[in-house]
């Protein structure tokens, strides 16, 4: 004979039964708003070769989960059997649902993209042939081949090896149809955001085949800033309250007797220290243990320290350009090149600065022109 308590323990618990169902409906939500995001990861990583954006895995997650549970019926169906659609558990578990599903979303959304990166990376063609054989049978993408040699852009530091060598041949996809301008603007930024490049110097074919391409680095900090014969160093000053980087500052010493030591530029300031900008010749003067005062100057210091500033910021560069005997150069006028001209040195006795549009160049002259790096490339002589 049965025990009737063994028997009640036997018996089934609907408590703990829907608690189960609940769970696993959570699960299965949780698993279609993850392959959604996956999927739609991976089709994009495909179509455009860039990541998908996180709140777009998110918000295709979520949808997958909502249309499921679009209607009243469908979501009381859905939800804890007939439980009303207005009760608290119906609400927490609605709340949970969207919750986890968003999370998973995410999660799938990583995967889908590391998936359509990396595994179809590895699967695709690696010859220019066979992907031209591939874009041209999917219609879908347009393949752009990097040239095995990468030269350097004047005026610009010179890219590293290592990242020339990462470049030399590789094979960027980008969406069909661009024109060959957006094209190029695409391929300039995916080169300068994914490699730090400066400054991309591309000439493309109607094609778009690369017929030319050049790399620069912008080197970084507060060196290439400087004017020529000014050097940056760190005091223990008191800067003016107004006093911001770029002002002309006049430094004095601060004890009993204090004096004028040197005029110089703010560039930076950090509680009690400053990072000021002085002639070289200057830099004796001052003492790493004392304490000084600077003065805010009306105006500009100097002219040139802006200019070097702005230059550096901008993709304009200055070259110099030396006129031969018998060059294509010789007897050009300085308007007719695709440059602004800054300056003439004659023989290095006469400089002609910012020089008439008629004045034409003669064998010996240095002229110091300014322009874009793919404008400077064209010019006749270098």
């Amino acid at each position: 004979m049965i025990d009737p308590f063994v028997a009640q323990l036997a018996q089934p618990d609907p408590a703990v039964d829907s608690l189960l169902d609940v769970f696993g409906r959570i699960l299965g939500f949780t698993v279609l708003a993850a392959g959604t995001a996956a999927a739609a990861a991976v089709t994009f990583r495909w179509y455009s070769a860039d990541e998908l954006p996180e709140g777009v895995g998110v918000l295709a997650g979520i949808t997958a989960v909502a249309i499921w549970l679009n209607t009243k019926t469908a979501l009381q169906d859905a939800i804890i059997g007939t439980t009303p659609l207005l009760e608290i558990e119906t609400a927490v578990y609605t709340v949970v649902v969207f919750a986890t599903s968003a999370i998973a979303a995410d999660g799938g959304r990583r995967v889908g993209d590391y998936l359509g990166r990396d595994v179809f990376a590895l699967a695709a063609p690696r010859t220019i042939d066979d992907v031209g054989q591939l874009v041209r049978s999917a219609g879908r993408v347009t393949a752009v081949e990097l040239p095995e040699t990468i030269e350097d852009v004047d005026g610009y530091d010179p890219v590293d090896a290592e990242t020339k060598a990462a470049l030399a041949g590789e094979t960027f996809l980008f969406p069909r149809h661009l024109p060959v301008e957006q094209l190029r603007d695409r391929l300039t930024a995916r080169l300068e955001r994914d490699y730090g490049i400066g400054h991309v110097d591309v000439e493309l074919g109607a094609d778009g085949e690369i017929e030319y391409l050049g790399l620069g680095s912008r080197p970084a900090g507060i060196g290439p800033t400087l004017a020529p014969g000014t050097v940056a160093l760190s005091i223990r000053a008191d800067p003016a309250a107004d006093a911001s980087p770029g002002d002309a500052v006049q430094i004095w010493t601060s004890d009993d007797g204090p004096r004028p030591l040197a005029v110089g530029e703010l560039r930076g300031t950090a509680a009690d220290a400053a990072t000021v900008a002085v002639d070289d010749d200057d830099v004796g003067a001052f003492e790493a243990d004392r304490s000084y005062r600077l003065v805010t100057l009306p105006g500009t210091l100097d002219a040139e320290r802006e200019l070097v500033s702005a230059l550096r910021a901008a993709d304009e560069t200055v070259t110099a350009l030396a006129v031969d005997a018998g060059g294509s150069l010789e007897g050009t006028p300085v308007d007719s090149l695709p440059a602004l001209v800054l300056a003439v040195d004659r023989n290095g006795d006469d400089a002609v600065a910012l020089p008439s549009d008629d004045l034409r160049l003669a064998a010996g002259d240095v002229a110091y022109v300014l322009g874009r790096p793919e404008a400077l490339r064209r010019l006749p002589e270098r």
